[in-house]
């Protein structure tokens, strides 16, 4: 699947995305009037560029559920979830989107991931009824409903029922802006789901045991995680963005990393960002040599320790 390339980069205007979302388009010649569509849920983004995998068996589900950070062994038919697998010490390694049909498990994940997410699942399987494979001939697309599976081959169809795509840079403007982190993007190999609000959404908390637990549970519980992800609003009268993995910087001291940045047709120009705890919520800091105000998404002092004020 790495390095497909889509069919819609032919349609007219198409210009092609680059780095870790290439093989998809970037934008269709409007980027404004694409996000703007997108946002008011009347878009569609072509995804295709992502890995798919297919699980399938009768344990599937049980599988899922003992080697994830969710909840899936009861997984109702038709309904989305995400999920975590994380490190013996809970790092984040792996993060998949998908769906049960009552067969099969289908899920998406970043560009590449196929093969370490099938290798690793596989090995899990020991003596329980579970195949596990990429979906070369599936792709994923955003709506504005969610997400959903096609034909590869269907893609071109899209067209005609749902309108003319919006690109890439529509789609990651408002994910950044809603605050959902990207794994390999917003995330470094030291993240835990705690730093990046994955609690709750792709962490299940009242679920039985699986590897990385224990970190999970334990800053859950004291609180404090050791860093936390903001919303970085850039400055626009720059006239570049800041690249994935560089420093943060306050007082000329790196405090933490620049993850993902786009230009938000009502915001302006924004990213995500990984920050040490202890810096104050309000400081302007440095991303890249660009200037950057904080917005808090995750709370530094988020945990169960946190008790209601009497």
């Amino acid at each position: 699947m790495v390095g497909t390339v889509s069919s819609l980069l032919e349609l007219p205007g198409a210009v092609a995305a680059e780095g870790v979302d290439a093989g998809v388009a970037w934008h269709y010649g409007n980027p404004v009037a694409e996000q703007r569509r997108l946002d008011a849920g009347d878009g569609w983004t072509d995804l295709s560029h992502r890995d798919v995998v297919r699980i399938s068996g009768p344990d599937r589900l049980g599988l899922l559920h003992a080697m994830t950070t969710q909840q899936l062994a009861d997984l109702a038919p038709g309904e989305w979830t995400e999920a975590l697998i994380l490190s013996p010490h809970g790092h984040v390694e792996h993060h998949l989107a998908g769906v049960d049909d009552g067969e099969t498990f289908v899920a998406h994940t970043e560009p590449g991931a196929a093969a370490g997410l099938v290798a690793f699942l596989t090995s899990m399987r020991f003596m329980l009824r579970v195949e596990v494979e990429p979906a070369a001939d599936l792709a994923v697309v955003a709506t504005g409903d969610g997400h959903r599976f096609v034909a590869r081959s269907a893609l071109p169809g899209l067209v005609g029922a749902l309108g003319v795509p919006s690109g890439t840079w529509a789609y990651e403007a408002l994910r950044i802006a809603a605050g959902r982190p990207r794994l390999g993007l917003d995330t470094d190999h030291r993240t835990i789901p705690n730093e990046v609000g994955w609690i709750g959404s792709a962490v299940h908390l009242d679920k039985g045991c699986y590897r990385g637990q224990e970190t999970v549970a334990r800053v859950h519980t004291l609180g404090r995680p050791p860093r936390r992800l903001v919303l970085l609003h850039l400055d626009g009268t720059a006239d570049r963005l800041p690249a994935v993995g560089a420093a943060l910087v306050l007082n000329d001291r790196a405090v933490g990393r620049m993850g993902s940045s786009a230009r938000h047709h009502e915001l302006g120009p924004v990213g995500l960002g990984l920050v040490k705890r202890s810096i104050a919520t309000d400081a302007e800091l440095l991303a890249d040599g660009v200037l950057a105000g904080q917005e808090v998404l995750v709370d530094p002092e988020v945990g169960l320790h946190v008790r209601p004020r009497r």
